[in-house]
Formats: structure tokens, C-alpha cells, sequence
């Protein structure tokens, strides 16, 4: 059988792969694509091998496609390239419902002739499985049961879901109307993906038992010979496409395949991470044959400075390389900075290091800047390319300016280390600004350690030719910024992501277990919640909602982590995180399917471990908007002379309350106002204000403290217009502008003394706190400048009725001049020395609020 030339080979696009012969996929068939081949005791050659061999003669794994195209037939050019034809004009989207209905039916009659193949033939291959199992606990055993489990690992488990998938769907098609529903079926299958992913992971194991008992026991030699699979198994996630083409939007599948699709998409992401198609062989002097299997862009603290290197792993060492500044016209080059043997290669703990490097890192604000910039100068791009005299000169000139501010970002933000030792005495030190990235890099060079590596010296020649072929073998061209980005590409997202981690399955034995959330934001990741932790548990349920700040995200990361109480292992390093992962896994931020008013419920599959969480988006302009409030009761959206008039109080009760309770054990904790507080512990404690509970001091108590800093946040945001009123906004905007110390100190003193006396007292308490929390930056690690950017624009915004007028005008600008301005107005009130309610009224200066 000639790949390719099937009518039934459907959703698979084969590229070359990383693999090397042992690590083909030649007797299983992989789940969710297809395979065609022989089980034999030399190895397994599908038909048409030959077009899957790479150039150095290796087997190939096959690449899954995610391209959101109709089910192609897979066809292979004369150079290997494997191509996708256009899909049938007949089954293109169009017609009316009944015949939209009618296609569905043929996509899932395709779809079930598909499984019931595939069905028939995972009953054959566990057909020895069952003799085998028999015969192992005899006195003369083909296998072991434990080389059995190893060989025919999850293919029940398949079989089983598959069988059952295929005899709820049967019935539903025998009876086929407008009304039959198949979307939940779907749901179902896509939500035990996670089997896949083990089979996967337990491939090679399987193949080399599958070599050895061959060679071992001549009967088992037989029984591998005459089994066969051949099977062709359509690609879910083009399935679905399908269906959701033919199904109208109303209808009640929609939904539900939409987000089986997502479901797919998410693990099919995963899959392809660890199986990449881009990974080149390169053959030394020596006639070595090394392999690329990861490379990309660190920092590298180097004599006391940061340098931005190239790493490159290959199969036996790893190389740090730096690009050559070459003349115009002439070929880029890398040059060699050091590498070493993964035979000599171990990771460096603090507890080896007799003194850790001091890392140099840029004051909190100066990064907060340079983002700003960046988002100034990505604001002024879009007007350029807007404008009907735009001129490509001046976008270029731009481009070049966001460029060297996202490069400097880059360098200067991570601050997570990665030390690597050399056995001969050299360590290394990178700064990465994900412990999901630090973690990958660790596993990627962990994984290549279990084989039998050699120690290897390489000469001048052998080093030079390795170092030239990093230009050609590179995976990852660009360092990772906007300006490298085409202008197709997605901006991401600008707002607020909602995000509740509810539970997670699959440990073997209890631990004490949390989770944090990370998210991307200019062009690095970045920590933005974490979860409690739930002690000596196989099954945690948090069940805990974050509210995440998006600047520009495409990606949101689920690491889950084991807690570290051993104290000799803490507070070493402010930046080191001694904590044990437990997995990891990301979703891409479709923002087709975010941007939904509904909740998303989604499963991350990561080492055998599943975390259930769900997810839906808020766009930044909808989040900050203050709207009228009517409501005369409680505090929350209530105008703040109200409250103070009914408590008979000078700054409302919840107000001194949590600011009370922050600074009596909240104080010195890591992020405090910037880490999301657990929503529905906020929205607890919201109701408890607001219904006014005697027991409230006891709730604050015994509630996370993140959780009371968040409801302060709340309460602000909240408020029907902001704390320092819409009458001012545009006195306080054109006061922060003035460049004159003295007329901006006589300005923004004399705004404050217009504010009515519950407000300003209020702000004045709440001045004098954050200024008492950024005492304690060091521990805290929150600025003046941090709580300025967290607050600012929750004092400041105006009100729906004041904000007519588009304060951002594009969805990318979430740091639009308003926002910049909203921060600096806060930010100068903070860094003057301390001022008092009675000074301020005493002193009287002629200057008028019109500015």
C-alpha cells in the first residue's frame, strides 16, 4: 500500500521528525492519525517507508497537523514533502441547513466507517495480549508480565474508549434529524486525549522490550511476525472542523464541538512541542552524527553582566553560542562560547556552590518604563500604518526603536536562575523568567542523560564545523519580541483573563500540592497566580478564580508543584524556587473562544496528571468601566460620602479594615496587591461588607491575605465614580504634564485640597499605607512604582459618563497616554514627603483648578 494513495488516508501531514531509527513509530499505531505497518523482529518498516526516512537513513515519527483545513488525503511529493490538496469544492462551507445537516451526517458516516476499522484492528493486536498474560505465570513464560504491560501499555485503555465512543454514536445516526445531538460525544473523547499522551510518552520503552524479546525468545519472534496492523484513523481535530462547518451556530452542538475542538487543539499543541519536525542531523569530522533537539534564546550572567546567548542542545552537549557581527550582505555566523559534554553536564545547586553570582537587576520601575515605551511606540506604529500619508520609513524607524526597547526588556527581566556545572570545574549561569521554561530545559537535557553518553573533547575543526551548522539547524530564528512579529500575527490579548482551577487527578501517592498560572506579556512569561495549597492529598480540589492581567497574551500556563517545608532548603536565594514540579502543561488563548460571556471548561493533561480548570475574558476597557450605580445599601458601588455619612466615620470601615489586616501580616508578603486574591474569596468577604456580618473580623482573620488585598482593590474599582472624582480627571491629567517643579507642586497640592473631605482623607490614608508597604520592597518586592501601576488607574478612571470620549483607542494600547498619565498622578503623590489633611486645609494658595 503506497501512502498517500488511500481514499480513507485522511488528517496527517508527515514532515521529517527528530527521531532516530530505535525511536520510530513502527508496530503501534499512533492514536488520532495514522500508521501503516509491519510488526517484525528486524524493527517495523511501514509501507512507503522510504518516503519517511530522513537524509542520515533514520525512520521518521510523523508530525500531527493543526491546520483548521478539511480532512485532506495525504500526499507526498517526489522531494518528501508531504502536502495537503485542496479539499473538494463540493465540501466547501455553504447551501442551506438541510444540506449543511446532510454533510454532517456524511462527515460523521465517514468518521464512524473510520472507527469501526479502527475498532477491529486494536481487537487484533490484543488478541495475543490474552495468551500471552497466560502463559506468564507458567514455569515456561513467553513474556513477563511486566514486558507484556510494557509492549501493550494503554492499548485497552484505547480500545475501550474508542469501542465506547463508537456504540453511544451508532444509535444516533441510525436516527439522524435536526435534533439528534453528538456535540457532548465528542466532549467526551477529546477530554481522554491524555491516554494518547502516555502511549506517547511510553513508545520507545515499548519498542526496545518489543527488540529484546525478539532476539530473546524465538516463540515470541513468531508471534511478531504474523501481526499486522494496518489502520487509517481520521485527525479529531479535522473532524471537528468539519462538523462545526455544517452545524449552525445556534444549534446545541456548537458549542459543545467547539469546544471538543479547543480540547484537541490544546493536546495536539503538546504532542508536537515534543515531537519536533524541524530537528536536523549534523555529521562531525568524526563521522559523529549529532542531533538538534531544542534550541532557543537565555540570558547568560557572564563576569557580572547579562549577555543574551543562543543555547543549543544536542543529543550528546550542550552549546552556547553568540551571533558574529558580520558586514552588510555576508552571512550571519554563530560564535562559540563554551559547551559542554552531557556526560559532564550537572545542574548546580546552592547547596554545591560555596557563593551564588550576585545578580544585577534593574529597579521595578525602569521595567515598568521600558514597557511603556514599548506600548507608546506600538500605539504611534498603528497610527502610522492608519494614516493614508503613512510612510513605511517612518514604521521602519519605529520598528527599529520598539525593537532595542523589547531587547533591553528582554535581557533585563528574567531573574529565575539556571545553573549548570561542568564536572571539571566551570558552572554556568542562566536567568529565565519561567520556572515552566527552566523546568523544560532541565528535562529536555535529563531525558538525553539516561542514554549511554561519552565524554567527548571536540577539536578546533570539529567545534568550528558544529558551530557553523547552528545557523542552518536553528529552530527558533528571532528573539522573541513584537518588532519580529508579522503583521498577520495575532496582537493577543489586552484585558482580563478569569481563571478557576478547580481540581487535579493522577498523583500516585499524597503530597502537599498547588498550582501557579502563567501568562505571556512582551515577549516573556510571567508568573501571575497561585493557588493554596492542599496538603497530603492525591486529589486536590481548589476550586479557587483569578482574575489575570493579559498585556498582549497568546498563552496561559498551568504548572502544578509539590511544597517544599525543608528549611534548610528556603530563603536562600530570593529568586530560587525549591518547590518540586509535578507538571506542567499550556493552552493557547483562542480569542475566538475566550472572548465569551460563558465559561470555558478545559483539561491539562501533564505527566499522567490532569487539572480541570475553566476560563473566560474580559477586555480591559469592559473591566474598568464605572457605571451608575442606585444603590443606596452596602458599601460596594456605593458613592463614598454615603458610606462615611451612614458609618459616621471619616473613611469607610472596609477601607481601615483590610488596610488594618494587611499591614498586621500582609506586609512582607511577595506581591501583595500585585498576586490575584481568590475570587470567591473576594466575593465573600464582598458580601460580608456589604451585608455589614458580625463576624467579619473573624472572616479577615483566617482569610489569604491576597484575598483581602484584592477586595480593597474591589472596592475601589467599584466605586460609582473614581476616589479622586471625575470633576478633576482632567485638571489631575494636564497638572502631571507640567514641566515646572514648582507650578506642578502648587497644581497637584491644590487638586488635592478640591477633593471633598471623605475622599481626600480616604486617599491620604490609603497614600500613607502603600507608602509604608514599599518600605519593605526588598521582602515584598513591590515598589512605589509597582503600587503606582496597580492602583493609578483604579483611583483615577473616570466614569462611564466622563469617558465618552476613547481613552484607548486601540485594543493593543493597554498602557495608552491616559493609563501612563493615571500611574504618574499617583506615582507623585507617593514620592512626596508626607501630607496631612490639617496642613492642607490651612494652607490656602491662589490657583485656580482650571489648569
Amino acid at each position: 500500500m503506497q501512502v498517500g494513495k488511500s481514499p480513507n488516508c485522511v488528517g496527517l501531514v508527515c514532515q521529517p521528525c527528530p527521531l532516530t531509527t530505535s525511536d520510530a513509530p513502527s508496530w503501534h499505531n499512533l492514536p488520532m492519525t495514522f500508521q501503516y505497518f509491519n510488526y517484525n523482529t528486524d524493527g517495523y518498516e511501514g509501507d512507503g517507508a522510504e518516503d519517511r526516512k530522513s537524509q542520515d537513513g533514520s525512520e521518521t515519527m510523523p508530525f500531527i497537523d493543526e491546520s483548521p483545513t478539511m480532512s485532506p488525503q495525504l500526499c507526498v511529493r517526489p522531494d518528501g514533502e508531504a502536502v495537503s490538496p485542496t479539499p473538494p469544492e463540493g465540501l466547501l462551507p455553504g447551501g442551506d441547513i438541510e444540506k449543511g445537516l446532510e454533510m454532517k451526517k456524511l462527515v460523521l458516516s465517514g468518521f464512524m466507517a473510520s472507527e469501526e476499522i479502527y475498532i477491529n484492528q486494536l481487537e487484533a493486536l490484543l488478541l495475543p495480549m490474552r495468551p500471552l498474560k497466560a502463559t506468564a505465570t507458567t514455569s515456561k513464560p513467553v513474556l513477563t508480565m511486566e514486558q507484556i504491560e510494557t509492549i501493550f501499555y494503554k492499548i485497552q485503555d484505547i480500545y475501550e474508549i474508542h469501542k465506547e465512543f463508537y456504540d453511544a454514536l451508532f444509535p444516533n445516526i441510525q436516527q439522524w434529524d435536526d435534533k439528534v445531538t453528538v456535540g457532548h460525544l465528542f466532549q467526551k473523547l477529546a477530554s481522554q486525549l491524555g491516554v494518547y499522551k502516555a502511549f506517547v510518552d511510553n513508545y520507545k520503552v515499548a519498542l526496545e522490550t518489543v527488540e529484546k524479546c525478539s532476539q530473546a525468545n524465538s516463540q515470541f519472534q513468531k508471534i511478531s511476525e504474523v501481526l499486522s496492523l494496518t489502520s487509517t484513523s481520521l485527525t479529531l481535530t479535522l473532524v471537528l472542523h468539519d462538523l462545526l462547518k455544517h452545524t449552525p451556530k445556534e444549534h446545541p452542538d456548537f458549542a459543545l464541538l467547539q469546544d471538543a475542538l479547543r480540547i484537541s487543539q490544546n493536546f495536539l499543541s503538546s504532542i508536537n512541542e515534543e515531537i519536533d519536525p524541524r530537528r536536523t542531523a549534523v555529521t562531525t569530522p568524526k563521522g559523529e552524527a549529532r542531533q538538534l533537539v531544542k534550541d532557543g534564546f537565555l540570558v547568560e550572567l557572564s563576569e557580572g553582566s547579562r549577555k543574551l546567548r543562543h543555547v543549543f542542545l544536542f543529543t550528546d552537549l550542550l552549546l552556547c553560542a553568540k551571533m558574529k557581527k558580520t558586514a552588510v550582505g555576508r552571512n550571519q555566523q554563530y560564535e562559540c562560547k563554551w559547551y559542554i559534554p552531557l556526560a559532564d553536564l550537572t545542574f548546580q545547586t546552592l547547596d554545591d556552590s560555596d557563593s551564588c553570582p550576585h545578580v544585577q537587576t534593574l529597579p521595578e520601575h525602569e521595567i515598568e518604563e521600558m514597557k511603556i515605551k514599548i506600548s507608546v511606540i506600538k500605539s504611534e506604529i498603528q497610527k502610522e500604518k492608519k494614516a493614508q500619508k503613512g510612510q513605511s520609513r517612518i514604521v521602519d524607524r519605529l520598528r527599529k526603536k520598539m525593537n532595542e526597547q523589547e531587547s533591553c526588556l528582554l535581557l533585563h527581566s528574567p531573574t529565575i536562575p539556571f545553573r549548570i556545572h561542568s564536572k571539571h570545574g566551570k558552572s554556568y549561569l542562566f536567568l529565565l523568567s519561567s520556572d515552566y521554561e527552566r523546568s523544560e530545559w532541565r528535562e529536555s537535557i535529563q531525558k538525553l542523560q539516561k542514554k549511554d553518553l561519552q565524554s567527548c573533547v571536540l577539536s578546533t575543526l570539529e567545534l568550528q564545523v558544529l558551530t557553523s551548522s547552528c545557523f542552518k539547524l536553528r529552530t527558533v530564528h528571532n528573539i522573541p519580541v513584537t518588532s519580529n512579529k508579522d503583521d498577520e500575527e495575532s496582537p493577543g490579548l489586552y484585558g482580563f483573563l478569569h481563571v478557576i482551577v478547580h481540581s487535579a487527578t493522577g498523583f500516585k501517592e499524597s503530597a502537599n500540592l498547588y498550582c501557579t498560572l502563567e501568562v505571556d506579556s512582551f515577549g516573556y512569561f510571567v508568573s501571575k497566580a497561585k493557588t493554596r495549597v492542599f496538603r497530603d492529598t492525591t486529589e486536590p480540589h481548589w476550586n479557587e478564580e483569578f482574575e489575570i492581567e493579559l498585556e498582549g497574551s497568546q498563552c496561559l500556563r498551568i504548572l502544578c508543584y509539590e511544597k517544599c517545608y525543608d528549611k534548610s532548603k528556603l530563603n536562600k536565594d530570593d529568586n530560587e524556587i525549591v518547590d518540586k514540579i509535578m507538571g506542567k502543561g499550556q493552552v493557547q488563548l483562542d480569542p475566538q473562544t475566550v472572548q465569551s460571556k460563558n465559561w470555558h471548561v478545559d483539561v491539562i493533561e501533564m505527566n499522567g496528571i490532569k487539572v480541570e480548570f475553566s476560563m473566560k475574558f474580559t477586555s480591559r476597557d469592559l473591566s474598568l468601566k464605572r457605571t451608575p450605580s442606585k444603590k443606596q445599601s452596602g458599601v460596594f458601588g456605593v458613592k463614598i460620602s454615603v458610606v462615611t455619612k451612614r458609618e459616621r466615620s471619616k473613611v469607610p470601615y472596609i477601607v481601615r479594615q483590610c488596610i488594618e489586616e494587611v499591614e498586621k501580616r500582609g506586609i512582607e508578603e511577595v506581591g501583595i496587591y500585585r498576586i490575584s486574591g481568590v475570587a470567591t474569596d473576594i466575593q465573600a468577604l464582598k458580601a460580608a461588607f456589604d451585608t455589614n456580618t458580625k463576624d467579619i473580623l473573624v472572616m479577615l482573620s483566617d482569610m489569604d491575605i491576597n484575598a483581602i488585598a484584592g477586595t480593597l482593590k474591589l472596592y475601589f474599582r467599584e466605586l460609582p465614580e473614581p476616589l479622586l472624582t471625575d470633576r478633576l480627571y482632567p485638571a489631575f491629567m494636564e497638572g502631571i504634564a507640567l514641566s515646572d517643579p514648582a507650578a506642578k507642586e502648587n497644581c497637584m497640592m491644590h487638586l488635592l485640597r478640591s477633593l471633598p473631605d471623605p475622599n481626600l482623607i480616604t486617599f491620604l490614608t490609603l497614600l500613607e499605607h502603600l507608602k509604608r508597604v514599599a518600605e519593605k520592597e526588598p521582602v515584598n518586592k513591590m515598589s512605589l512604582h509597582n503600587l503606582a501601576t496597580v492602583f493609578g488607574p483604579t483611583l483615577l478612571r473616570p466614569s462611564e459618563s466622563e469617558s465618552s470620549k476613547p481613552h484607548i483607542t486601540l485594543a493593543s494600547d493597554i498602557w495608552s497616554h491616559d493609563v501612563m498619565a493615571q500611574v504618574q498622578v499617583l506615582l507623585y503623590y507617593l514620592q512626596h514627603p508626607p501630607i496631612s489633611f490639617a496642613e492642607l486645609k490651612r494652607n490656602t494658595l491662589y490657583f485656580s483648578t482650571d489648569v
